[in-house]
């Protein structure tokens, strides 16, 4: 995480130095985990996100996108409508770091030097995510879920979002983002051996996901850009 942190610090100081324009901000929202505990259902917020973002503007269309976010990642079976789950009454709560690099696509132009004319457009983003977890592991004796240290781990995020203009230099955005992890054990329904009585559960065939639901607010800086070779 460290690295990736530095790395992006650079590049985005590197990128001021030229004529092009850069957004910086926050992003608020909720969090919740699709897996072998809890609820299944896609779009259920249950915790918090927060973190910052930033952007440069590549051309009207496309945008390189760099975000640190920190969530909380809990899920149980009591919230499942799911009867099997409600009596097997697993559950979790963990936090999760997650540091994201990629490129960012504008449905319609969104040229923010068009004078009076505020745009707007939805928007998708991906990439590539790495990101740091609390883990657990199901004790066999206890029939529970355990904090059983934590790893790193890669994500394919998928988002959606619409964004607009609401001032000459400011950005809001609303975005529903899912992560494809790849790994089976944020639950710890596969924590891949049996030492100390853990056990698997679940289904082993699907990784896990979480979903990030929310608000990002961007600042705009830098001189208007040339986007006429792109």
């Amino acid at each position: 995480m460290r690295d990736f942190i530095i790395l992006t610090l650079t590049l985005l100081a590197t990128l001021t130095g030229t004529s092009q324009t850069y957004e910086v901000g926050v992003y608020a929202g909720g969090s919740n985990f699709i897996g072998d505990v809890g609820k299944s259902n896609y779009i259920a917020p249950n915790a918090v996100v927060f973190g910052g973002i930033a952007k440069w503007n590549r051309s009207a269309r496309h945008a390189f996108r760099a975000s640190v976010l920190f969530a909380n990642l809990e899920a149980s079976d009591a919230d499942s409508n799911d009867s099997r789950r409600q009596q097997r009454g697993y559950e979790f709560s963990g936090t999760l770091i997650e540091g994201s690099l990629g490129i960012e696509y504008n449905f319609w132009e969104f040229d923010m030097h068009q004078g009076f004319d505020k745009p707007v457009t939805p928007y998708l983003y991906t990439g590539f995510t790495y990101f740091y977890h609390d883990s657990f592991a199901l004790d066999a004796i206890q029939d529970a879920l355990v904090s059983a240290d934590s790893e790193w781990n890669l994500a394919i995020p998928m988002v959606i979002g619409l964004k607009a203009m609401v001032s000459t230099k400011f950005v809001l955005a609303l975005e529903l983002g899912a992560r494809y992890t790849f790994t089976d054990n944020l639950d710890g329904s596969y924590p891949g051996n049996a030492d100390n009585n853990y056990a698997n559960f679940g289904n082993i065939n699907n990784n896990d996901w979480y979903m990030f639901t929310g608000l990002t607010l961007t600042y705009t800086f830098g001189r208007q850009p040339c986007y006429c070779g792109f």
